[in-house]
């Protein structure tokens, strides 16, 4: 079976030795596994560019959604108010996630298209002094759109409210200074910008911020205190921890330290980007951000007509070995082309040479 190229936000196309580390199988009590976890929560502190006195990692099994549900119900205590912003669906999830665990919330919702103003946000601080949290999503998949973390972090501090970071197709494909941002929360997943497979997701923590939060979670499993309390002095998962997906991943972080760092890997997802939005726009296929806001991991293509098909052009695709991901807006037809993962230039002039293909055979019918 070969191999397709997955131009996804994740799950994504790994290396064959990312690939290859999970042929074994491992203990969860194991001193060795215990310590290729410790690896693991030291080297995120590096690429997060933080001090180990003041700040720490935890990992938590399930998907993304997980994780950011554990920090949810954890860093927010019921007497908290937290301020989510929304340009997408994911931050849209983080609502829905605020209201079900019954966290006291405002939300500020906004186009899809474009990123959040900081006088609105301002506004909104000032007319609720009783918020204690921000919370919005770094790079929104939904569109492909990056948020100003640098602003909003800054702005968030000048009116000393702690700041939770949906980072995750940002982080390890585009740099981020998480202690000089005074981020108290960044939550990430292992099967995105460092290349590694589904299972498991991770926090970068304030310890000040996180110490606070004993007993504020309403869930057993996804009480990210209680997390760390376990495993930051031995490495120990309180459950069952994905072993397979743990490995894959601490070789995928020695692949990233390889290349360069995220430095490097952010500049070969930025002009692998930048090619494909220019290719595209040659075959009359508009992106829906505009270039100011674009992120360097996934853009959002508008039909080329009324006649396009996507479900054709998917299956197109996937017969030459290249799987698209349908588009998530409600009010425009679209679909999505990821850039991150193990490829490269070579892989997406071939893939542009397949949808000038596919154009031929349209106009040919």
């Amino acid at each position: 079976m070969e191999q397709l190229k997955l131009l996804t936000p994740g799950p994504l196309t790994t290396t064959h030795t990312v690939k290859e580390t999970m042929i074994l199988d491992r203990c969860t009590w194991d001193d060795d596994y215990k310590n290729l976890t410790q690896s693991i929560r030291q080297r995120l502190l590096e690429i997060a560019k933080v001090n180990a006195e003041n700040y720490t990692t935890i990992l938590q099994q399930g998907s993304g959604s997980f994780v950011v549900e554990s920090v949810i119900q954890t860093a927010i205590s019921s007497t908290d108010h937290v301020l989510i912003i929304s340009n997408g669906a994911y931050g849209k999830r983080m609502i829905d996630m605020a209201y079900v665990a019954g966290k006291k919330i405002t939300e500020l919702n906004i186009s899809f298209d474009v990123i959040p103003s900081l006088a609105k946000i301002q506004q909104v601080l000032e007319e609720n002094p009783t918020i204690t949290h921000i919370a919005f999503v770094h790079c929104e998949t939904t569109t492909g759109i990056l948020n100003p973390i640098e602003s909003i972090c800054t702005l968030a501090k000048k009116f000393n409210k702690k700041i939770i970071v949906d980072a995750m197709s940002s982080f390890g494909g585009v740099p981020i200074e998480v202690e000089k941002l005074q981020i108290d929360f960044l939550v990430s997943s292992a099967n995105k910008c460092i290349q590694g497979v589904p299972g498991f997701g991770f926090v970068i923590a304030k310890k000040e911020s996180l110490e606070k939060t004993k007993g504020n979670a309403r869930s057993v499993s996804l009480d990210l205190y209680d997390q760390w309390i376990v495993m930051k002095d031995s490495g120990k998962w309180r459950f069952t921890s994905p072993t397979h997906v743990v490995a894959a991943f601490h070789q995928a972080i020695l692949e990233l330290e390889n290349e360069g760092g995220v430095e490097a890997r952010y500049e070969r997802y930025l002009t692998n980007n930048q090619y494909i939005i220019q290719s595209m726009q040659q075959l009359g296929f508009k992106p829906y951000i505009d270039d100011e806001y674009q992120s360097p991991i996934i853009t959002t293509f508008l039909y080329p007509d009324t006649n396009f098909e996507f479900d054709d052009f998917y299956q197109y695709m996937k017969k030459n070995n290249f799987v698209l991901y349908p588009g998530k807006l409600m009010d425009v037809p679209s679909f999505r082309v990821g850039n991150i993962g193990d490829l490269y230039r070579q892989d997406f002039e071939v893939m542009i040479q397949h949808i000038k293909n596919f154009n031929a055979q349209r106009s040919i019918k």
